[in-house]
Formats: C-alpha cells, structure tokens, sequence
C-alpha cells in the first residue's frame, strides 16, 4: 500500500541524519606504523585518507559471544518477518481495491471487505510481534557490544608503549574516540542492521508478490529501479564522504578545548582567552561548510529518489491502463503490481541511510580496531620473559644510542655506558636537557634504546616480563601524577588490595599522614583533575606513600623532592632515606648538595658520560665537569636552600628543624646500605604537567558539590524560544526553508487525490479509461519535477540554518566557558574531558533539532493540515470515523517519546564520567605503566560504564514495545477504516472513489503525524543537550575578563597591598588559607614570600591575579582596588612564571607570542628568549624556533620548558612580575642562567618571588614569613636572620648546617 511505501520513505530524512551523531571523531589515524618520523607531515597525509579505510562489516561482531548472537538472531528472525508484512499488505489491499471494485451487487460489499479486514488483524498481530523482537534485539546486542569495544580499545590504548603516545595519539583523540567513534560503531551494528534486514526482506518480498500478480507490468516498472537505486547510492557514499570531513574538521577544534581548559590558569593568566576563542572560531569554519554541503547533498539525492518513484507510478499507470484493455488484468492487480513494485524498491532506497551508518561504523571502526590490534613494541601484558623469583638490582648501560621517538634526529646518547652496582645509590648530575631523566625512562623501559642494551642483573630487560620488572622497581618523579579520585585510590596504585593500615603506614613513612587527617574527608578527600587540589609539597608525599606501598627493589628519583619546601623536604628525606636502604637507587638531581653522599656520583654531559665517582673523587680534578657544576652552585652560594616553617607546628618541635633538602638527602643517601628495611617506594609521574598554580590542598567533598550542582540542570527546562532566540540571523534562510517544506508537506495529500483517482479510473468503461490514465499519468510526474526542487531546498536551507546554530553555540558556549573564573573549573564536572564532550556531543544534537527536526515538523504540519481538508471535502463521516482512530497511532507515537525521554539524560552524564576516566589514564600513561595499574583503570572505566548501557538496552526494549504496538494499531486501523468505508457504500452514504480518497488523505496526514513522533528521541536528547549548552551560557562568570568594564591606568608604579585579606578556596569552605593577611610592596621592589607548603604563598598570587576574590578585605594596585580594574588589562600588567609551566601544543615561537596575546614580533619574541636564556638552546634545535613542543610541553627538559615560560612572561614588558617557585625545576647551571636573566628582568618591576630555597630570595627587599594565614614576620635577610629563634634564622641555620 503506497501510504505505507511513502512512510518509509520520508523516514530517510532522518536516516540520511546519522552522519552528524558523533561528528568529532579526530583525524589522525591512529594505528600508523610506529616507524613514520615526521609525525606531522603524515598528519596531514593522513587527514586526506581518512574515508578510504573502513573494516569489513562482518568484522564489527567479531566481539560478540553467544548471548549476543542469540539475540542477534532473533533480531534477524523478527527482521525478516516484520519486512514481509509489507509486502503481504499489498496483497491484501489488491483484494480490497478488488472487493469494492469488482463487487457484482452493493449489498456483497460488507461480506467481502469484511473478510480482508479480518486478514489484516491476522497480519498485524504478527507484524507488532516481530517488530518488537527485531528493536530490542538489535539494540541490545548492539549496545553490549560497543561497551565491549570500548573496554577493549581502553585496555589496548594503555597497553601501548610511550612513543606511541609521543607520537601518534593525544588524550583529546582517545576520549574522542571512546565518546563519538564506539556510538557510530554502535550505529552500524544495531538497530539499523534489523532495519537494514527488514528492509531487504520486503524488497525481495516486494518483487516476488510482484511477479506472482502480474508480470508483464513488474517488468515494465523494473525499469525505474536501476536508476533508484543508483541515486540511492550515490547520495549515500557523498553524504558518508561529508560526514567524515566534517568530523576531520570538528576534531581540530576538540584539541583547541583540550589544550585551553587543560592549562586555564595559563590562558586566564596570559589573558589569552580571545586568543583561544579565535582559534577555536577558525577550526569551526570548516566543519561548518562541511556541514552546508552535506545538507544540500543529501536533498539532492532524496529530491531525485522520489522523482523515480513518481516516474514509477507515471510508468506503471500508463502502462497498467494498456493491460486492463488489453491484457484482461483487473484494477486490482494493476495496483498491487505498482504497490508492490514501489514497496519493494521505495525499501531499496530506505536501505541507504543504513548503509551510510555502516560505512560511518565501519570508517571508525577501522581506526579503533586498528589500535585494538596493534602490537606494542613494548608489551606491558606479554606473559613471556623470565620472572626470576627476586633481583639484586645490578644495573648496567652498555654503549647505548637513543633518541626519543618524537625527534628521532635528536640524539640523546651516543654510545652511553654506565654500571650501577646493587645497594648503591648513583646521582645522575648535569645541565638540563643532559639526558638524566632518559636513564630513568630507558631502566623503565617505556622506551628501547636504539643500540646497545640495558641490563639488569646481567640480563637486558627485555629479557624479563615486563609488568614483573616494573613491579620490582620504584619511580618518584619530579611532577607527580595523581588520578582524580580519592587519596587512599591514588595509594593504592602501588600495590593492589593493599590493606588500610598499609597504606596508614605509607603516609605515615611519607609524612603524609599529618595533612591527610586535616582534610574534610581524611583518606577519602578528591584530589581534582591532575591533583590540582593539593599543593606541590602534598602531591610529592602521595605520591611517594604511593611508591614506599609498592615496596620495590630499585628506587629511581627523578627530582623527587625539588617541589618541597624545606622542612616537608627534610621529612620526606628521611622517609626516603629508610625506603632506600639496601636497594639500588638512581637519583636525579638538579642541586649538587642533595647528591653529595651518593656512592657514586655521574656527570652526564650532551648523552655520555664525562665523569664519575664520589664527591670526595670528583673534588680532585679542579677542572673536571663536576667542579665546574660545583663552582657554578657556590656562586648561588646557598643554592641548596629550603622555605618556611612547615606547616604542623608539632613537625617544627619534633624534628628540631634539622638540615635542609640537601643535607638531609645526603645523609639519607649515605646510610642507604646500612639500615635494614623494608623498601617500598616509589611513585611515578607522567605527562600531566597538572594544570596551573600550587592551589592549596583544595579538596573537595565531590558528593556534595554533585547534590548542589544538578538538581538546577534538572528543574531547567530550556524553553525551545531561547534557542529560536540564538537561530535569529537565520530566520530569512528558515523562512525561504519552511516554504520549501511545505510545498514538500502538501505533495504527499496532494498524492493521494491522484491515487484515489486513478483507482477510480481503473474501474471505468474503456474509451474513458485511456483519457483519464493519460492524464493522470502526466500529472504524477508533473509532482516529481516539484519535489525535486523543494527537497533540496528545504534540506540545504535547513542545513545553513543548522550548521550556523551548531557553530554559533559552540563559539558562544566556549567563549562563556574560557571566560568562566577559576572556581568554576575547580568542580570536578567542569574538567577539560567533560567540556569537550559536551561542546562536540550537545551542540551537534541541538542542531538536529533545529535543522533537521524543525524542517520535519513544518513538512509534516503540512501534511497534515491539507490531509485533513482534502479527507473532510469527500466525506466527513468516513473522515471523522477514521480521524478517531488516527489517535491511537498518535498516541503510541507519543508514548514512545515519553519513554526515550526519561533515560537520555542520565545516560549522558554517566558516561561523561566514564570518559574523564580514560582521560585521566592516558593523560598520566606514564603513572599507570609504572605501576601496572592498567587493569585497575579498566576496572573503574567499566564500573562507570555499566550504569548507561543497562540504561541503553532498557531503552531498547521499550523502543521494541513501542515500534510492535505502532505495527498492530496501523493494521488495526487499516481494518477498521475498510470496514466502515464498506457499510457506508452499501448505504449509498459515498462512493467506492471517495472511501480511498479519504483514506489515502488520512493516512498520509497520519504519517506525518507518526514522522514528527519518530523524532521523538531526537527531540528528548537535543533538550537535554540544549539544558547543559543553556546552564553554560546563562551562567554569568563571577571573575570575567571578556568583561570590558572597569578602569585602566595610563602607567602603573606597582604598588600592591594586601590590607586585612580573608580567604578559603570555595570548593573547600572549611579550610582557612588566609586569615588577616596585611602586606605592602613597593613598586620596583622584590618580595618573597616563603612558608610551609599548603600555607598559602601560591594563593597570594592567585589572589593578585583574581583567580579567586577574597572573602573579606581588599587587595590593592596603586592604591586602587584590584576589583575597580578591567580584569584583561590587570592580568596584562603581570608576568607569572610558574613551578609547572604549562605550553601548549605548537611551536616555541607561538608559545613565546602567546604571552602578547599572539601579537609579538619576531624581534620580540628573540629578545625575550635571549633574556631568558633560552634563545641558545632554541638555535641549536633542529627547527629552532618552529620546534613543537608536544602535549604539556612533553618534548622539552624541565628547564627547558621554564626558560620558555620565562621568555613567555616577559615578552609582554609587564610591571609585576610572579615567580612561583620558577627555579626549583631547574638545575645548578640552568638555574644560575635563569636565575640571572630573572635578576635582569627583575629590575624595575614590582616582583613577588615564592621560594623554597633561601638563597633565591636573599637578595630580595623584603622577605614575609607566612604561616597559618597570616604574615608572622617580615624584613630583609640581614634583620631576619639576627631575631633569636625566629622563624626565618631557624630556616637559616638549616642552610648553614648544609652547606657546611
């Protein structure tokens, strides 16, 4: 029956949508042989063949196990079925035409309709029960089975070795991958293979009942196939084609999120937030051109799909009326032929939305199941090698050449050898960029040397299983890397099921324990994204608890307590000298005091080896490299230093203050072999540089913040007129598009006063017949020529429309979003993971509703008005009787959409947090294949994902029930319109005509009205979308730099006052960081503040820079409060320079620039650079300035990283300068050179220095001692030092002590 092929074929509409589902999935292929170098020019390669790959489709089940396939067969069994019913109705509505038609006397009517309406109760019984197995089959078996590839491809992405992650992959690609590309794989292997199946099954179903009817017409018609079906075809592979530029496209800006959000308090800082949004803007202008192109391709093709069918009728009519003269066929069987023809082939080009979904699936499947089969070079999880039952610890290079992955033309070692005898301690020294940490990452193993070999016990490593060989061995690195969980899960990650009073013990041993009792909620206090809520000093003592708990048999410390103050250091010192006994440990070490009791001391120089052996050794060559290094610190002559009182006074009374860092690392260092205990050390640090500034130990009870947070995003019903609101600028190009809609909407009733028509004229004496099918026959096609015009125009007006929405609210969204203040991102559904999502995810799905779904809505409103009217003007009794019946189809299309409805929101939100998940583990892969913690990453990740996808196939049932009662209610319907059609002709009420013209009206209105409810889901998910887009951008940023007003001042002196400031971080209101702070510093002057970590040196500075505000009492610029300021051009007059910087992921040049928002001239940038005393290593790069720097900076050494961080915070001239901790990363040489270029920089400007090591700061003005939120004491060095047991001398002697 053609109403019901017609259905199928508006249903393309949304079919050809799929394509805009995940579209950000990014476009580096991420399986590309480990061998290819220049990873950057085979990026680009590789964004041009990115549609070619697919997999084929057989393989998207390759995960499924026999449940799956139960369920997939039943899928297809209740498919097939559901696709013959079609098929069968032709059949029965050829007996109707022929009940009505041929009926011999008006009184045999009843009886033979009667009979037929009976078989189409029979039929829709089967129908509804077949549909329902095939929806929730299928989407079951499809949901179980993207979460099992999601799964598997996080388990083979942390298996992976670390180049792989240099080279070929980033977080932001992973999390896109695990987000958009498993729900296009998802796409393609569920529900649309049942409907793919059903609707083979009624073509073929189609053309069989076709031949059997009649087949000289099935013949003729098969001629408009061929060309259905190409059109079919081609409008799908190009619309596949735009799909997946278009999310080449997005993927550029999904990486712009990443990065900015990543490291806020750098772009906040920087006041580069337009220079973040203009990067932003520009990588959307080409996802939005996609956009506009697929739109007006898909138009295009369906505009020509439904010209061949009215061709089809046109054909089949002429040629039908021929027959029945000639041939003897009944009106009858030419309808059923035509019927069945169309059904059969109209299924054809319904198929092609299926086909676009498999290729999208099979597109992005290739890249997942690419990485899922990729062998690592270096396999965590190889079972094979040996696993002796313990090791000495024996460590030996052996002419070793290595050069990292990322920069293979950089050599790092040339024929490096070193021997590491067990139980001793080795200090690795030497300037920064030496190769020291690479000794590190190569006994690791997280890479292979290119020749030569390193040995452990005598045996290279690769000899031993590896996750065995990690277990035995300990890393502490210089920026450790905490998961954003609780405390105790970021412990345990050094040894599984490790028991409570264990990981008591390790605090314990690491200091630790003091400031974990303090927190909120003790052990099971959130440490944020990357840890941002704990200070330096307190991220270093977890993450050594969590190394001691591991309790390995070789120790390496990379820097390890560089980021403590004094007194914290002096503890962790001894916890690590008890952890070091009798092991083998390896020391990095910037600060030569710290490794002067080291058995063995090696200087490493550009990759080899130029000396070793002990101080006392080294001391004799005057003119050896280790002397050098030695005079360069005795210039800094305290250069080993500490700060601050810490902060437990109980600490400062027991530990009698005894040396700094230095001494006591020393100490720890020599007495190594002699205490007898048990090792359990280590923590390893990855790539995270965690984002931004010391924020004090900001926990926060997660909980409690979720219990605030969402109930608003649940009460907020965004009114659809907020969202007409931001559509504005489009309305002439909507209005153009609604025209085109509704002339799209009245061709369908339009059709059906043709077909009632024609079934009439099949029944008239002959002369007439031939006139009367002549014209109408011309008229059908005179509608195709229509309807090719005003589909594409409705399709490519909507789509500019659309795609302007999706770019103007991602644009908004992000530019709401970067301007937020600090707090804001401190909550832990605000990270950098969780945004990206919801900008590439919502703003896609809002613009589904407004391009796709308002074109639809306004076809089918059409459709429906004029449906009705044409069904009342022929006979409203029939109409009314069938328009009572036409609820129950509305009202089963209702209840669909209440019950999608209800789950797509939380479904949503939970997997936002299984993705933060894998965005912390790959962020920190470095952390997780040091303690082997894959499997726990995996467990976790699965914990989060079990919620959505029972949610899924819960949704999928429903849908099934749904889908199968719509079946049986339209068959039902069908009946009962006959029946009652037939008892009025028999009362002479109408004629046999009119019945088909009213019901043909009706049923076409019908179908619009079931079209704009089968957008249900569709709308439930864009409202929801739309509700967390709307909950960004109506919220009003507390501290907004986008905000223009407020004052300016022609020149700044630099004053700065802190007079009376209260302060406690918002996400921790129970902790006090400031009580009472004064302060004053004169322009041109240099304070430093020093203190116990956690006692909130970091947040003075966040404080002048208006992360935050104050509770109470003002913060103050030449004597003008900071507030009154116009927040850009405050953060404009101040340069900081962090612990960790944080660079982006482009060249040095641009990284330099960004701190003149971009804008810097070459001469600038080199100027800055020379003063920062990077200009020289820059040169000698092999791209000098044009170097990439990686993700977070990861390509550059420390020091490297901060003397661009310095020529960054420089290049903009700024009055204030903000030094926190800018030296402690570096070592002595480094640090000498930074250290001068900051004294240069230093002169007239206002500088607040935060220091751990005294001798920085001796030579500042004035020196404040902070503890317990408060200053305790303050002046010069000379006067500090000579108050009899004040706080700063007790800080002193400790340096006397060392240095002696």
């Amino acid at each position: 029956m053609g109403a019901e092929g017609e259905k199928e074929n508006i249903e393309l509409d949304n079919g050809a949508r799929t394509k805009d589902i995940g579209s950000s999935s990014n476009s580096v292929p991420s399986g590309k042989p480990a061998k290819m170098q220049h990873q950057h020019e085979s990026e680009k390669s590789g964004k041009q063949d990115d549609g070619k790959h697919a997999v084929p489709f057989y393989k998207l089940f390759a995960f499924a196990d026999s449940i799956d396939i139960t369920l997939m067969i039943l899928g297809t069994v209740g498919a097939i079925a559901n696709g013959l019913a079609l098929p069968l109705m032709t059949v029965l509505f050829g007996r109707l035409i022929q009940s009505f038609g041929g009926a011999s006397d008006i009184h045999d009517v009843v009886h033979r309709v009667s009979k037929v309406a009976l078989e189409y109760v029979y039929l829709a019984i089967g129908s509804g029960v077949a549909s329902f197995l095939q929806v929730a089959c299928w989407m079951a078996a499809g949901e179980r089975q993207a979460a099992r590839i999601r799964n598997l491809y996080l388990k083979t992405i942390l298996r992976q070795e670390i180049a792989f992650f240099d080279k070929e992959t980033n977080t932001g690609e992973v999390v896109e991958r695990m987000s958009g590309d498993t729900v296009l794989i998802q796409d393609a292997m569920g529900e649309k293979v049942g409907k793919f199946i059903q609707l083979t099954s009624t073509f073929i179903g189609g053309f069989v009942v076709a031949f059997v009817q009649g087949w000289h017409l099935t013949l003729v018609m098969l001629a408009t196939l061929p060309p259905l079906v190409v059109a079919g075809g081609v409008m799908s592979t190009v619309v596949s084609k735009m799909a997946s530029r278009g999310q080449a496209a997005y993927g550029e800006a999904a990486v712009v999120v990443e990065q900015s959000i990543g490291s806020i308090r750098t772009v906040a800082s920087f006041t580069g937030e337009k220079h973040a949004v203009n990067k932003y803007s520009k990588s959307l202008n080409s996802a939005y051109s996609s956009g506009v192109q697929e739109g007006l391709a898909a138009g295009l093709g369906l505009g020509t799909v439904m010209l061949f069918i009215f061709c089809g009728y046109s054909l089949g009519i002429w040629y039908g009326a021929k027959l029945i003269l000639d041939k003897g066929y009944t009106g009858a069987k030419v309808i059923n032929v035509i019927f069945a023809v169309l059904t059969g082939s109209l299924s054809l080009g319904e198929a092609s939305p299926c086909m676009t979904a498999f290729a999208a699936g099979q597109a992005a499947a290739y890249k997942m199941f690419q990485t899922i089969n990729r062998k690592p070079e270096i396999d965590a999880y190889d079972t094979r090698g040996m696993q002796p039952n313990d090791i000495q610890g024996d460590i030996e290079f052996r002419d070793v050449y290595f050069s990292y992955p990322a920069r293979p033309d950089e050599q790092i070692f040339r024929g490096f050898s070193l021997i590491i005898e067990n139980g001793m301690t080795v200090a690795l020294v030497g300037e920064s960029g030496s190769g020291k940490s690479t000794v590190i990452s190569l006994i690791e193993r997280f890479y292979d040397p290119q020749a030569g070999e390193v040995l452990i016990d005598g045996i290279n490593i690769k000899e031993y299983q590896l996750r065995w060989l990690r277990g035995k061995i300990g890393l502490v690195s210089q920026e450790p890397v905490l998961f954003a969980s609780s405390i105790r899960d970021n412990i345990v990650y050094g040894k599984d099921n490790a028991t409570i009073e264990e990981i008591r013990a390790a605090a314990e041993l690491a200091n630790a324990a003091k400031f974990i009792d303090k927190m909120p909620q003790g052990i099971d206090t959130m440490v944020g994204e990357h840890g941002t809520q704990l200070s330096g000093g307190q991220k270093q003592r977890i993450a050594i608890a969590r190394a001691i708990l591991k309790n390995p048999r070789i120790l390496l410390l990379d820097e390890a307590t560089s980021a403590l103050d004094a007194e914290s250091e002096h503890i962790v010192q001894e916890a690590l000298d008890r952890v070091m006994t009798n092991q083998t440990t390896v020391v990095v070490a910037h600060r030569l005091s710290t490794v002067r009791n080291a058995d063995t001391i090696a200087v490493i120089h550009r990759g080899s080896l130029v000396e070793k052996g002990s101080h006392s050794e080294l001391l004799k060559d005057p003119h050896g490299a280790y002397c050098k290094l030695i005079r360069l610190q005795e210039m800094n002559k305290e250069s080993d230093d500490a700060t601050g009182p810490d902060q437990d006074k109980s600490d400062i009374g027991d530990s009698g203050r005894h040396s700094s860092k230095i001494l006591s690392f020393t100490r720890s260092i020599s007495q190594g072999s002699s205490k007898g205990q048990s090792n359990r050390h280590s923590f390893q640090m990855a790539l995270g540089v965690p984002v931004g500034i010391d924020i004090q130990a900001n926990t926060r009870d997660q909980t409690d913040i979720l219990e605030t947070e969402v109930p608003p995003r649940e009460q907020k019903e965004v009114p659809l007129r907020h969202l007409a609101y931001l559509n504005k600028p489009e309305l002439p190009v909507f209005l153009l598009g609604s025209i085109a809609a509704i002339v799209d909407g009245i061709i369908l009733p339009i059709f059906a006063i043709l077909l009632s028509n024609v079934i009439n004229t099949f029944y008239q004496p002959p002369h007439k017949l031939e006139k009367d099918s002549n014209f109408w026959s011309l008229m059908f096609l005179v509608f195709g020529v229509v309807s090719l015009l005003a589909l594409p125009a409705r399709s490519y007006f909507f789509a500019i429309a659309g795609s302007q929405l999706i770019r103007r609210i991602r644009l908004m969204t992000f530019e709401k979003v970067i301007n937020m203040e600090i707090e804001w991102f401190d909550k832990p559904e605000n990270s950098s993971g969780t945004i990206g999502a919801r900008l590439s995810a919502d703003a896609a799905t809002v613009r589904r509703l407004v391009g796709d779904a308002l074109a639809l809505v306004v076809q089918n409103t059409a459709s429906m008005v004029s449906g009705l009217l044409i069904a009342f003007l022929a006979n409203w009794q029939l109409s009314l009787i069938i328009l009572a019946l036409i609820p129950l189809i509305g009202l089963n299309g209702y209840i669909q959409m209440k019950f999608v409805k209800g789950f797509s929101a939380d479904a949503k939100m939970l997997y936002e947090e299984a993705s933060q998940v894998a965005n912390d583990a790959v962020g920190s892969i470095r952390t997780v294949a040091s303690f082997s913690a894959e499997e726990k990453v995996i467990k976790l990740y699965n914990e989060k994902c079990e919620g959505p996808s029972r949610m899924g196939i819960r949704q999928g049932i429903i849908s099934g029930i749904g889908f199968g009662i719509s079946f049986f209610l339209l068959f039902c319907a069908y009946a009962t319109s006959f029946y009652v059609g037939a008892r009025l002709v028999e009362d002479g009420k109408t004629t046999f005509g009119k019945v088909f013209r009213v019901f043909f009206a009706l049923s076409m209105a019908a179908i619009g009205i079931s079209q704009s409810s089968s957008i249900a889901p569709d709308s439930s998910k864009a409202k929801s979308a739309t509700a967390s887009v709307f909950a960004i951008l109506d919220r009003e940023s507390k501290i907004d730099p986008s905000d223009d007003s407020g004052m300016t001042l022609e020149t700044v002196k630099g004053d700065i006052g802190f007079q009376h400031v209260s302060f406690r971080y918002p996400t921790r209101p129970d902790v006090q960081i400031f009580q009472d702070l004064c302060l004053a510093i004169h322009a041109g002057k240099t304070v430093a503040l020093v203190g116990a970590s956690g006692c909130g040196k970091s947040t003075a500075i966040s404080l002048l820079q208006r992360f935050y505000d104050p509770d109470s009492g003002q913060i103050l610029l030449d004597g003008i409060e900071i507030q009154q300021f116009q927040l850009r051009w405050l953060r404009q007059q101040m340069g900081l320079v962090s612990q960790e910087p944080s660079l982006f992921n482009e060249t040095i040049r641009a990284n330099i620039a960004y701190g003149k928002e971009g804008q810097a001239t070459e001469a600038e940038i080199i100027a800055s650079a020379e003063l920062a005393n990077a200009h020289k290593f820059i040169s000698s790069l092999q791209k000098g300035y044009d170097t990439l720097v990686g993700e977070r900076g990861i390509q550059l050494s420390g020091g490297q990283k901060q003397r661009v961080a310095i020529a960054r915070a420089t290049v903009k001239d700024p009055k204030i300068l903000l030094l926190d901790e800018a030296t402690s990363a570096l070592d002595a040489e480094s640090e000498r050179v930074v250290q001068d270029a900051l004294d240069r920089v230093m002169i007239n400007r206002t500088t607040i220095v935060i220091a751990h090591r005294l001798s920085t700061i001796k030579g500042a003005h004035v020196i404040a001692v902070v503890k317990n939120g408060m200053i305790i004491e303050k002046g010069k060095h000379e006067t500090l030092i000579n108050i009899k047991d004040g706080a700063y001398a007790s800080l002193a002697a400790l340096h006397s002590r060392a240095s002696s």
